[in-house]
């Protein structure tokens, strides 16, 4: 008998719903995050807030720069900075392929989505290009033209 996969299990726990809107998204890379316990127990009650995550290139990997997570309740350990910096667990080709990629001028790599896959902590980044203000008005109407297109579709068939 085959073996049977098993699908991956995935909790989601906050998303960047403006980074879609503020950049062009070209690729997307998961990537493991370093966490102290308290931060895990914290995010698993989905206390996290992604609004200007950024990940940079530093001499031994990236590292994820302004994703909040808030201090767990019940810690009696030790006071963690919420805003601290989290190292990336990527693999080495990859590692390489996107400080390249950073190295091009206009290209950041934005913080997309973080959640528990298999009960790891990962993070969705996105190699991203900004928008300008035209782009985004761009952006707003095709999502109306969209929207309509569905509503009249939804309509005619609805009868």
């Amino acid at each position: 008998m085959a073996k049977e996969e098993k699908k991956a299990k995935i909790e989601a726990v906050t998303t960047n719903r403006k980074a879609r809107y503020d950049y062009f998204i070209t690729d997307t890379y998961e990537a493991g995050l370093a966490l102290e316990g308290p931060e895990v127990k914290s995010l698993r009650l989905k206390q996290a807030t992604l609004t200007s995550a950024f990940a940079r290139a530093e001499k031994d990997g990236l590292y994820l720069h302004g994703l909040h997570i808030a201090p767990y309740a019940y810690n009696t350990v030790k006071e963690i900075d919420p805003l601290r910096t989290r190292k990336l667990l990527l693999r080495r080709p990859e590692i390489r392929k996107l400080t390249g990629a950073l190295s091009t001028k206009g290209l950041t790599l934005v913080a997309l989505e973080v959640y528990f896959k298999n009960g790891w902590a990962k993070v969705l980044l996105g190699l991203a290009k900004g928008k300008r203000t035209a782009d985004k008005h761009e952006t707003i109407k095709k999502r109306d033209i969209d929207r309509e297109m569905r509503r009249d579709y939804k309509d005619k068939f609805k009868g």
